[in-house]
């Protein structure tokens, strides 16, 4: 099984732990991971983009001129596209830009993700992240000491401090096991978990 160190809030190394080789050691397959990060970036576009054609745009209903002896070239109506005020060619409409993924591939590609960051030495495991209130510093410090400046830290369901924490540190986010993504993943240079959050992760994909 694949083991990474684990450490404390001062960064120090406490111990080693034993991951799952299922989800941090999986094969990474580069497609699955290309679509998973598309379908996420695809499912957040509101696709309310619109624009008239010709036939939307108000006015143009008659012929500017005749179609012969003005010396103009033939003209239909204002409202054709070339005429400036008139309507778009192939104009944008309202879409959904959503797909979707089978369950098993949106788990392979989260798997990938994790397990490349595994290879890299970019996965770091905390033993817990237990503050009394929201305190930056404490990440900060933490993200300091672990010599990371973009990461990704991951929590258990509960930890509602920890999240808040990261809000305020503009390089960082900070999410639930539950809500774990292959786009975060891949976004920030380093994934730091709570080995609560391992264990949380390790119960739904193994």
């Amino acid at each position: 099984m694949a083991s990474v160190s684990v450490y404390n809030m001062e960064g120090k190394e406490t111990g080693k732990i034993e991951l799952n080789d299922s989800i941090f050691a999986a094969p990474i397959n580069e497609h699955l991971v290309h679509m998973a990060v598309v379908l996420q970036l695809a499912n957040k576009r509101q696709g309310t983009q619109k624009a008239k054609t010709r036939s939307e745009v108000r006015g143009g209903g008659r012929k500017p001129w005749r179609q012969k002896g003005t010396g103009h070239a033939r003209q239909g109506s204002i409202r054709s596209p070339q005429w400036k005020g008139g309507g778009v060619v192939f104009a944008p409409v309202p879409r959904d830009y959503s797909f979707k993924m089978n369950k098993k591939e949106k788990s392979a590609a989260l798997k990938a993700a994790l397990s490349a960051k595994v290879s890299e030495n970019k996965l770091f495991v905390v033993d817990e992240m237990s503050l009394d209130a929201p305190k930056t510093k404490a990440i900060k410090s933490l993200m300091d000491n672990l010599e990371t400046s973009k990461a990704l830290v991951v929590v258990e369901a509960d930890n509602k401090n920890a999240t808040l924490s990261v809000r305020n540190i503009p390089t960082a986010r900070g999410i639930y096991a539950n809500s774990i993504n292959v786009y975060d993943i891949l976004k920030y240079d380093n994934v730091i978990l709570t080995k609560d959050a391992v264990k949380a992760i390790e119960e739904v994909y193994a």
